[in-house]
């Protein structure tokens, strides 16, 4: 439960209904995390949009997630964080400290472009404040989405970008003040170079949070006006500029992450954050993944499927030519899977793949040759005769019309569903209630 008793709605947080498909899920997030982009906000509130951005992206990696969405369903957070201890509710801090304390800010992201990290910030996420065993408590992560094609996650990918972060002074090491200086407890925060506050980030949403003071920087001590340091005028940090170098591996997928350690914004009296990468893998035009298999559609002329053919059917995401081979002697029938074995996605570790799944699509002459009556009689003296049916003891027969529909045959064997029928019958009832069912002719 948080501050105000009510449990967190991941939903909620991304903006969409419980029954959201997967491309609603990743639709919402890319939404809602470019509303709450620290960076795009001016400056008095981009503290308070580093926290819902961390919201966003932390409720995107559950319920993106089939498995976590389901366990999220039944169990709530804590099943999440707890598996096996069933349904309970959990504060919004525990929330964001089961989720690796993902701050998210606006670092260095992609090639040419330049992203400035989020200073003098840490803690956030159950992260900050002093720990009781002595030990550095840990600088807050920067988290970034990077948008990744099939392509690259199936050949690798290297990607340079310029980063721009906090480091300690080099002149006075982080202190604030000259050498030699005596500084003073800060009187806002007591000497811990923290203070705690209440903020709301969103509906029914409180979070207690605990960050570095602003007065001392989170150093806990203070200097004079003319005791600072010149370099850095009190900061205790610098800023550094530089370039970054990440590698995708072949066969990476959807929020995997890789990591740069210790590469987030430095402040005094906390060990350094990392930058982290989560993948964002983008939908393909004509591939569709599962794991480490890859199904992809091929056209086959209706000649083909029933005399065979040898040729290139498709394209692969390294431009290889995919060339099959279908004997005479068998037919091809639409929406037939042919299984290549060794042709799907690259597996991470070694040097084997998944599979690659084609998908037989036919296509039919069209109805200007099957208008001449020359091609129709070539085929009626080529293709045998099949058997058809006879009905005994039909006392009547009735010639009808049709008319060709896109309906297909649902799982309860109705064309367009039961649903459906009942609707049209409704709407074609007479007012004495009575429904015509057909006309004979």
């Amino acid at each position: 439960m948080n501050a105000t008793g009510e449990t967190i709605d991941l939903y909620e947080v991304l903006g969409i209904e419980k029954g959201a498909s997967k491309a609603e899920v990743k639709k919402a997030y890319h939404k809602a995390a470019l509303a709450h982009h620290p960076d795009k906000q001016p400056e008095h509130l981009r503290e308070e949009s580093e926290i819902k951005f961390k919201a966003v992206s932390s409720a995107y990696e559950i319920l993106y997630d089939d498995e976590k969405r389901a366990t999220y369903d039944e169990f709530g957070i804590e099943g999440i964080n707890n598996p096996g201890m069933g349904a309970g509710g959990m504060d919004f801090e525990d929330f964001i400290n089961m989720m690796g304390g993902m701050g998210m800010g606006g670092m260095g992201g992609m090639p040419g472009m330049h992203f400035h990290g989020m200073h003098g910030m840490p803690g956030m996420g159950g992260m900050g404040g002093m720990r009781g065993d002595g030990q550095k408590p840990r600088g807050r992560d920067v988290v970034h989405q990077y948008e990744v094609t099939l392509e690259e996650l199936y050949k690798g990918k290297t990607v340079k970008f310029g980063s721009s972060r906090n480091v300690l002074c080099p002149s006075c090491k982080g202190s604030g003040g000259k050498e030699g200086a005596k500084p003073k407890d800060c009187s806002n925060c007591e000497g811990t170079g923290s203070t705690t506050s209440l903020r709301q980030i969103g509906r029914n949403m409180v979070t207690r949070e605990e960050v570095p003071c602003p007065v001392c920087h989170g150093n806990g001590k203070i200097f004079k006006e003319k005791e600072k340091c010149k370099k850095c005028k009190g900061a205790c940090v610098k800023e550094e500029k530089k370039v970054l170098e990440i590698y995708i591996p072949r066969g990476a997928k959807n929020g995997d992450k890789i990591v740069l350690a210790g590469e987030a914004d430095e402040v005094p009296g906390y060990t350094t954050g990392d930058i982290i990468f989560v993948i964002d893998e983008k939908d393909h035009e004509t591939f569709s993944r599962s794991g480490p298999d890859l199904t992809h559609t091929i056209p086959i002329t209706l000649q083909e499927a029933i005399c065979g053919f040898s040729r290139i059917v498709l394209r692969h995401l390294d431009g290889r030519g995919i060339s099959i081979e279908h004997k005479k002697g068998t037919m091809l029938q639409q929406d037939q899977v042919l299984k290549v074995s060794g042709e799907g996605m690259p597996h991470k570790r070694g040097d084997t793949k998944g599979d690659l799944y084609l998908v037989v699509n036919l296509i039919f002459p069209d109805e200007k040759w099957l208008a001449d009556d020359n091609n129709i009689a070539k085929i009626k003296a080529i293709l045998p005769d099949g058997p058809t049916p006879e009905f005994e003891n039909v006392e009547h027969v009735d010639e009808v019309q049709f008319i060709a529909t896109d309906l297909e045959v649902g799982a309860d064997g109705v064309p367009g569903g039961a649903s459906a029928w009942e609707d049209e019958d409704s709407d074609n009832d007479d007012e004495d209630g009575s429904n015509v069912q057909c006309q004979q002719q």
